[in-house]
């Protein structure tokens, strides 16, 4: 275990805040607003609070088994460490199948926003959800991370156009707005809140980061209630506020661009430019900092056999380019040739599963308060079993 200098690390509760909401935020309220209105109708802001709930759990097990360990590393490495390998090699399966879907739905979204401020033809989003992962791929190639000052800058510049825009939203707010012709009950809530958990996916990212922090144990044990409660709550006054702007309807109709619609029916054309800039901004520091870390742990699970060996080997910036160019190539794929509502429901799918085993290993081994872990457990699963009868037709 690395025991030494709790206090050598150069990341401070900002820089760690801001990689955690960076990584929640960004793609998140942009590309799943639509999907979880759909499902939820009105009750959507208390499907996104439902996530939130199931996401604190889920951070508060994952702070504590980092503590615990006072190691740098995920579920794979829990997991491995404690002798479960066969469960470790399936978790970092599943979990990069996970970082694939989220890169894939954040190019997605890179693409809408910027087809629809753009305008022109049919393929000018998919090329430009391409061109997104082509830059950050070679970002990443170069060996260059995530620059704590500028991920800082852009989290506050678009939480800063998100509030504005929820506060315009609710400032002229009617709760008939938010109806629709046939509005879902309790279990709709439910499905709404599963089906966007992709949306909570990227908190996780700062135990990769954990070495790198200053008084690391005091900052991991703080960061999950601030940085989960952020990106709750800009998510919770943006969906009660965009169908006020734009009526319920449009936000289902045009969910992958809903927010766009919302900024130009607020401010017209600064007001689209100012979310198009928004949402440019974070699903590309997204696609980066999904990129490196899930690069990473492939090239940890390569390391240790349970990936072919190709995937651990670096190239002379530091890079596992094998890994990088293999994660890319799938997100690419599916960027272009995805739908969003499949993309959105398919990586909530993952991660339901993925934070849902967590929880049980934090209950299991013990670690973190229990009247947290175990309802995260149950609700994790739960939500996870919800969404699968809800494809399967049976909700």
């Amino acid at each position: 275990m690395n025991k030494s200098g709790d206090d050598k690390g150069e990341l401070g509760l900002p820089a760690v805040w801001a990689i955690a909401v960076g990584g929640m935020v960004g793609g998140g309220i942009f590309s799943t607003l639509g999907v979880v209105i759909s499902n939820a109708g009105h009750w959507a802001a208390l499907s996104f609070i439902l996530g939130g709930l199931v996401a604190y759990a889920t951070g508060h097990s994952l702070a504590a088994l980092t503590i615990a360990k006072d190691e740098a590393g995920g579920i794979y490495s829990f997991l491995r460490d404690l002798g479960f390998l066969r469960l470790a090699k399936w978790s970092a399966w599943v979990l990069l199948a996970g970082y694939v879907l989220t890169c894939a739905v954040y190019a997605y979204t890179f693409g809408a926003y910027l087809g629809n401020a753009i305008g022109g033809p049919g393929w000018l989003p998919p090329a430009m959800a391409a061109l997104a992962i082509l830059s950050m791929t070679a970002i990443n190639l170069r060996g260059a991370g995530q620059a704590a000052g500028v991920e800082i800058a852009i989290v506050v510049i678009k939480l800063a156009i998100l509030a504005a825009l929820a506060a315009f939203g609710l400032s002229q707010f009617d709760v008939a707005k938010l109806e629709i012709p046939s509005q879902p009950g309790l279990i709709g809530v439910i499905i709404g809140a599963a089906s966007v958990f992709m949306a909570y996916e990227g908190f996780e990212l700062v135990a990769y980061d954990y070495d790198e922090m200053k008084d690391r144990k005091r900052v991991m044990a703080r960061i999950m209630p601030l940085a989960i409660g952020s990106a709750a709550l800009i998510y919770v006054l943006v969906a009660l506020a965009v169908p006020m702007l734009t009526g319920t309807k449009a936000v289902i109709e045009d969910g992958e661009v809903a927010l766009s619609q919302a900024g130009q029916a607020a401010l017209g054309t600064p007001g689209l430019i100012a979310v198009t800039i928004a949402a440019a901004l974070s699903t590309a520091s997204a696609i980066n900092a999904t990129l490196f870390s899930s690069a990473r742990l492939a090239r940890e699970v390569a390391e240790d056999g349970a990936l072919p060996e190709r995937l651990g080997k670096r190239n002379a910036a530091g890079s596992p380019q094998w890994a990088v160019l293999s994660l890319a190539a799938l997100a690419l794929a599916l960027a272009v040739l995805g739908g969003l509502d499949g993309l959105v429901s398919g990586a909530s799918v993952v991660f339901l599963l993925v934070f849902g085993t967590l929880n049980g290993l934090a209950l299991k081994e013990n670690v973190g308060k229990r009247w947290i872990t175990l309802p995260g457990t149950v609700m994790a699963f739960a939500a996870l079993a919800i969404l699968l009868a809800h494809f399967a037709g049976l909700v």
